[in-house]
């Protein structure tokens, strides 16, 4: 079977920790432990495919029977998954605590996800798929590789620059159709753009010292689609947490605000909102505004729950989700 939407990227095992507060330097402090199935990659495939969309997962594991483990998860979720085996490599994992309001510190070790290479990715559901979403978790040459031949083939692209190292190549945004980073992200993305830069500079910025966080929540709206225009990409989203996010296409914008929910864990939001938005993609037939609309709603739901893959939200939670929120 074809897969709409195909997701190349990592895999890694979480070992989640919930406590009421976070250990301070030096701080032993008693939490509970839920190990699971997470990876950028492989939450935002997960979330695609619970959606209702055929969904390929194209990842690397170490010789230590992860894949194996897994794959009961991902024939549960719906999700078709191809792992190659890296036997110089350990399967990447991550180090989450959560605390009791939901926010989370993660240390992650990408292990074998940066031994993924080009000649590992099979070719033809590159030329099938209508959508095909690459992270930063993976090494960047077969990042760039995969939307490179993705694109060549009429898939729409989508990055998400989670997290967006110091060896980015920013040559990789020419193949890409809808960049998806988050606040901190897109400071990073605004900082490499020489373009961008010389923007700052001038009214209404007039940016003194770094551009941040904090800087980016303070721009208008107007001026906040200058900045994602500079970037020349089709489509950017700015992913903005609790603010909900920013879509912006090159003569028009939107914002998108976050649904008001009883947060649980935010760990895997950010791979919500992108596997929710390639289903909506095709869902919606590439309209950019309803993908984003859903993937909000994808977003919101995932926060509910503890985990990132276990959280993904299935399509008639989602459907039960935008009827109830349409008719508030």
């Amino acid at each position: 079977m074809k897969s709409s939407v195909v997701v190349v990227g990592s895999f890694v095992q979480d070992l989640a920790f919930y406590t009421k507060n976070f250990p301070r330097p030096g701080e032993t402090v008693v939490g509970d432990f839920r190990p699971g199935p997470g990876g950028k990659g492989f939450n935002q495939a997960v979330a695609a495919a619970r959606a209702g969309i055929a969904t390929l997962f194209i990842g690397a594991v170490g010789p230590d029977g992860a894949a194996h483990r897994v794959r009961p998860f991902a024939r549960g979720a719906g999700l078709h998954a191809h792992f190659v085996e890296k036997p110089k490599h350990s399967t990447g994992a991550a180090v989450i605590t959560v605390n009791g309001a939901g926010q989370n510190q993660i240390i992650i070790s990408l292990g074998a996800n940066l031994g993924l290479k080009p000649r590992d990715i099979p070719p033809a559901p590159l030329g099938s798929a209508q959508v095909v979403v690459c992270q930063g978790e993976s090494d960047y040459a077969t990042v760039g590789f995969v939307l490179r031949t993705a694109r060549r083939n009429g898939a729409i692209t989508v990055l998400n620059p989670a997290p967006l190292r110091a060896e980015f190549d920013p040559a990789v945004l020419r193949h890409t159709e809808v960049l998806i980073p988050n606040e901190s992200e897109f400071a990073g993305l605004v900082k490499q753009c020489p373009s961008c830069a010389a923007i700052l500079r001038t009214a209404p910025f007039n940016a003194r010292g770094e551009f941040s966080e904090e800087t980016l929540h303070a721009l208008t709206s107007d001026a906040l689609q200058r900045l994602c225009r500079c970037l020349s990409v089709p489509v950017v989203i700015v992913t903005l947490g609790a603010r909900g996010c920013f879509v912006s296409q090159p003569d028009v914008y939107q914002r998108i605000l976050a649904h008001d929910v009883e947060v649980v864990d935010t760990a895997g939001a950010g791979d919500a909102f992108v596997g929710g938005f390639a289903a909506g993609l095709v869902k919606f037939s590439h309209n950019i505004f309803e993908a984003a609309h859903y993937a909000n709603a994808v977003a919101a739901l995932s926060v509910m729950q503890p985990g990132t893959a276990p959280s993904m939200p299935i399509a008639r939670e989602i459907a039960r989700f935008l009827k109830k929120r349409d008719h508030q």
